[in-house]
């Protein structure tokens, strides 16, 4: 969760940027979209990032652009490593490409980068935003992400974390298309085009843990881009694409000392900016907050939201309001209307010491009938919080322990709090796969989180000087 300033309502947006310059081809009109559209991606995904590795990304974001032709300029895209902790990469109409750092993380060589990175540009360069109607799909994707990140839906599915949403809307076609030109542009930038596939395994594998990790089976529960052909069809078309290309070429970079060098130290998982997931709880050091749910629920937290789901339908969303011109019962009345529901009555109470609201609803769900709870915390004179929890009829009590939770931090356990990053190190000849991963910072699952961040088989053997992630507490 952001500082609260930040979530309060997309009104307090910087103003848009001076136009870039368009890749050849794209209008006017485009290039605006594009350009008012940028500020809003950066409050939706944490902002964009500075530094060495943003430095390293855009580099290799318009090394690659050059490759899409019709006399394309590394200044023709705007490429933004995005503060978020979500796998995601897109674009925008007007040359504008994002990754995020959890998914630049997850890469393991500079040729895999670049393969995200081309098949962005190749979005961009094949014009399917344009075919897509550009300017009205751009509006609706982020009226959907301000829906969702508004917590709309209260009797569909429940909250959901922001992942993804600004990609819906491209064909399977147009995306096995941008896949086969972010190939050819590998290769005519000279990386080796195999890390094409090497870059597809990777998610595979990490969504499939995540989804594991989650309770939701080996499955993988979404791809990279919402609309993408399942993973295992895309590598094996990609690995077929790349021997093509590799038929009459000769040795080809990956230049994975360089991108080790450049995410050593990276963020990883929650910026302590934006508070801290540790198992089940959750910690924010700048605004002294504190909520623990039970261990069966999984958490997750983006820039506008903390939410947890747990087996059962079970599910709650905490999120900042602005409470400078609005007392508790007009809070409470705007979160019901924004969950699509008139307002319910509201009784007083003190949770932790801390002023508060509860009320609760029963309504229809596509599930079943659900019991919704919504309770607002008065933090301080300039800012509320509002949590909404939701349970299968007659199950409130499994949900309740959370609202129970919220509290503030003492200034000891604000000083507690640490941070996960990358670190990039050198195998020692008395190393293991295994004491390697007993060092990641995680209490679960550790074995299976090494092997997925290193793109490793259950099998790997490493041998003294190779270089491996981890992620560690900082």
């Amino acid at each position: 969760m952001k500082n609260w300033l930040r979530t309060l309502a997309l009104s307090a947006l910087i103003a848009a940027p001076a136009l870039a310059q368009a890749p050849p081809g794209l209008t006017e009109s485009e290039r605006k979209s594009g350009a008012q559209a940028h500020p809003q991606i950066l409050q939706q995904f944490g902002g964009a990032m500075t530094g060495p590795a943003a430095d390293y990304v855009r580099r290799v974001g318009q090394k690659i652009a050059v490759q899409s032709g019709g006399g394309a300029r590394a200044q023709d895209y705007t490429v933004t490593l995005l503060n978020s902790n979500v796998n995601n990469a897109f674009a925008i109409p007007g040359g504008y490409v994002y990754i995020t750092r959890q998914l630049l993380a997850l890469m393991n060589d500079e040729a895999e980068l670049a393969f995200v990175m081309g098949h962005e540009v190749g979005h961009v360069a094949a014009r399917h935003g344009q075919k897509r109607q550009n300017r009205a799909a751009l509006s609706n994707v982020l009226a959907g992400l301000v829906g969702a990140v508004t917590g709309v839906g209260l009797l569909g599915q429940g909250a959901q974390v922001v992942a993804g949403l600004t990609t819906l809307g491209y064909s399977r076609e147009q995306e096995r298309q941008a896949d086969s030109l972010g190939v050819r542009y590998l290769a005519g930038a000279g990386y080796d085009p195999n890390a094409a596939t090497d870059a597809l395994a990777a998610l595979g594998a990490q969504t499939a843990l995540e989804a594991r990790l989650k309770g939701q089976g080996g499955a993988e529960p979404s791809k990279w881009l919402s609309t993408h052909p399942p993973s295992i069809e895309r590598v094996a078309r990609m690995r077929t694409e790349a021997q093509t290309l590799l038929a009459n070429a000769g040795p080809r970079a990956l230049n994975r000392d360089a991108f080790l060098n450049a995410i050593d130290g990276l963020i990883y998982d929650d910026d302590p900016a934006e508070g801290v997931v540790q198992g089940s709880s959750f910690r924010h050091g700048g605004l002294g907050l504190a909520l623990d749910a039970p261990k069966v629920f999984a958490v997750s937290n983006s820039p506008q939201a903390v939410t947890g789901t747990a087996p059962g339908n079970l599910s709650f969303d905490l999120r900042a309001a602005d409470a400078r011109t609005a007392d508790l019962n007009a809070i409470a009345a705007a979160r019901w209307q924004q969950l699509g529901v008139s307002a319910q009555p509201m009784r007083t109470t003190r949770i932790n010491g801390v002023e508060a609201l509860e009320g609760s609803i029963r309504a229809g769900s596509q599930s079943g009938p659900v019991d919704a709870t919504l309770t607002v915390y008065r933090w301080s004179p300039q800012l509320a919080f509002t949590l909404v929890s939701m349970a299968p009829q007659g199950q409130a009590a499994n949900v309740a322990p959370v609202a129970a939770s919220v509290r503030r931090l003492s200034p000891q356990e604000v000083a507690a709090i640490r941070t996960r990053r990358i670190q990039v190190v050198n195998v020692a000849a008395a190393d293991t796969v295994q004491s390697l991963a007993n060092r990641m910072a995680y209490d679960d699952d550790k074995m299976a989180r090494f092997l997925t961040l290193n793109q490793l088989g259950s099998d790997a053997r490493l041998k003294a000087g190779d270089r491996v992630k981890l992620v560690v507490w900082r």
